[in-house]
């Protein structure tokens, strides 16, 4: 007999039960069946396990140097049924998920962690695409899940959960000041005229409208680097509170306040997924926790009043 998972099952029970009879009770087997396993396997490795000149078996140095390899080996195998039985209820090898890039300081990670505990075979590819992209490599079928604001447009291909809410807050860098702020204070529509940078695809400059209130925009793809041109002084910009929040308390950048409205925007977030092809077993469970989880719906908390 080669070395197995069952003869190393065996060889651990007797260790974890200190004799043979135990062991079989434990393994619902008769003593003479475990005994037998032992010396096979004994053999097989070419040295004694368990010294048998007492009342009951005692284990030798061999068994007691070999015993960390083979509780590793015992884990590995059980892993190992593990993940097969997931990919028998359907578990993909990969999951692929677009995050808008508006949302990456969103707190999605939490849930994905769960994931990762209850699947730990699963690799997961996270990247960030402006929202038309993200779509587009759903439909494409490049992406598994896509997370993303409420569509203004509905597409009967998408099947949709709302998750979440989010808040956009318009910024500039803490030096500038606005021209017409002289002679009155800040209003909305003083930002027509104002540079506003706008987070987009490489290859495309159309973004949700509700995020674009300036005739003259500059487009980027990742909000790092929006982040830069509004600190330059380049512009201003709507970023996610979690990013912005902590830039204006260290005073790199400011709030816009407007005398006729609020300086945020509120927009739902929607984890979105193709119905024309089937979801894997760890899609489905981060939509369940997506859905479910508290602190991903505690994302804002509104703090002043939404941009109208």
């Amino acid at each position: 007999m080669a070395l197995s998972s069952e003869s190393v099952s065996v060889f651990l029970t007797v260790l974890d039960r200190g004799s043979f009879s135990a062991a079989a009770r434990a393994l619902g087997r008769v003593p003479s069946a475990v005994s037998l396993t032992i010396s096979q396997l004994e053999t097989d490795l070419g040295v004694a396990l368990f010294d048998r000149s007492g009342r009951e078996p005692q284990p030798t140095d061999a068994a007691r140097a070999l015993e960390p390899r083979a509780r590793h080996i015992a884990s590995q195998l059980r892993q190992m049924e593990a993940d097969a039985l997931s990919l028998h209820r359907g578990l993909e090898r990969r999951l692929t998920i677009a995050v808008a890039p508006e949302l990456v300081s969103a707190p999605w990670a939490a849930p994905l962690a769960v994931l990762a505990n209850e699947f730990p075979s699963l690799e997961v590819d996270v990247t960030s695409a402006p929202q038309r992209d993200a779509l587009r490599l759903l439909h494409e079928g490049h992406v598994d899940l896509a997370l993303v604001f409420q569509r203004e447009h509905r597409d009967e291909r998408e099947g949709f959960e709302q998750v979440a809410s989010d808040v956009m807050m318009a910024v500039v860098a803490a030096t500038f000041r606005h021209p017409g702020q002289k002679h009155h204070g800040l209003r909305l529509e003083d930002l027509l005229d104002l540079r506003q940078i706008v987070m987009t695809g490489r290859n495309s400059t159309h973004t949700d409208s509700r995020l674009i209130l300036s005739r003259n925009v500059w487009h980027t793809d990742n909000q790092f680097t929006t982040l830069r041109l509004v600190q330059a002084g380049l512009g201003w910009a709507l970023l996610p509170r979690a990013l912005a929040q902590p830039l204006i308390e260290s005073d790199e950048l400011r709030a816009l306040d407007f005398d006729n409205t609020g300086n945020q925007l509120h927009l739902l977030v929607d984890i979105v997924w193709s119905r024309e092809r089937p979801l894997g077993l760890a899609a489905r469970r981060l939509i369940q926790l997506m859905k479910h989880d508290d602190a991903v719906h505690a994302a804002s908390s509104p703090a002043q009043k939404p941009i109208t």
